[in-house]
């Protein structure tokens, strides 16, 4: 049986930012695929009754300071989303919405929100805003915010997410190797060692 990862996302949180830019690697080195799961991570949060960690303010300040050493330790940008936390569902089902019916953009649709949000920081809760980021990476913002509203990738945004609740998911990122669940980006040796294994 060939390896692969499961990474259950949500663009809204910016661990899981600082995830997708190492497991890409972490999985070309293991030969492994990197199967991607947008799932809604509010939907999450109410299934099990888990919050953000900026909700508690002294935990959420220690967040964003780790958040900082990590981004160092990956030597990749990062930048706070002043907008943080937005509502998600709008991105989500592009990327579900771009899996379904435009795959071979992909990645470049993930490269895109992910580099807006934490990176630029833009608000991408703002459909204006989202549509200028989309039509400069080249997307046809117009049709692809149509594509949102199509009943089968609303099922399919939330077929995962029931999916990942099943699973035992409570947050992101989350990453499966096999049946076992690894939650959060300091915990990729552990992916790692699980696809050596």
């Amino acid at each position: 049986m060939s390896k692969s990862v499961e990474f259950y996302f949500d663009f809204g949180s910016p661990a899981t930012y600082l995830a997708w830019t190492q497991l890409p690697k972490i999985c070309a080195a293991a030969g492994a695929e990197l199967v991607y799961k947008p799932m809604l991570l509010g939907g999450v949060f109410q299934a099990t009754g888990n919050a953000s960690p900026i909700s508690i303010p002294s935990k959420g300040r220690f967040m964003l300071q780790d958040l900082q050493r990590f981004a160092r330790r990956y030597q990749v940008p990062m930048q706070f989303s002043p907008y943080f936390p937005i509502n998600t569902l709008t991105l989500m089902r592009g990327a579900v919405a771009v899996q379904l019916h435009l795959p071979e953009r992909f990645d470049a649709y993930l490269t895109t929100i992910f580099q807006a949000m934490w990176v630029d920081a833009l608000n991408l809760g703002d459909l204006a805003v989202l549509g200028k980021v989309l039509s400069e990476a080249g997307f046809d913002a117009q049709q692809l915010l149509a594509l949102t509203s199509e009943q089968e990738v609303k099922d399919r945004l939330k077929a995962t997410t029931e999916e990942a609740v099943q699973r035992g998911v409570f947050g992101a990122p989350s990453m499966f190797v096999g049946n076992e669940l690894f939650f959060g980006q300091d915990r990729l040796d552990f992916v790692r060692e699980a696809l050596q294994g």
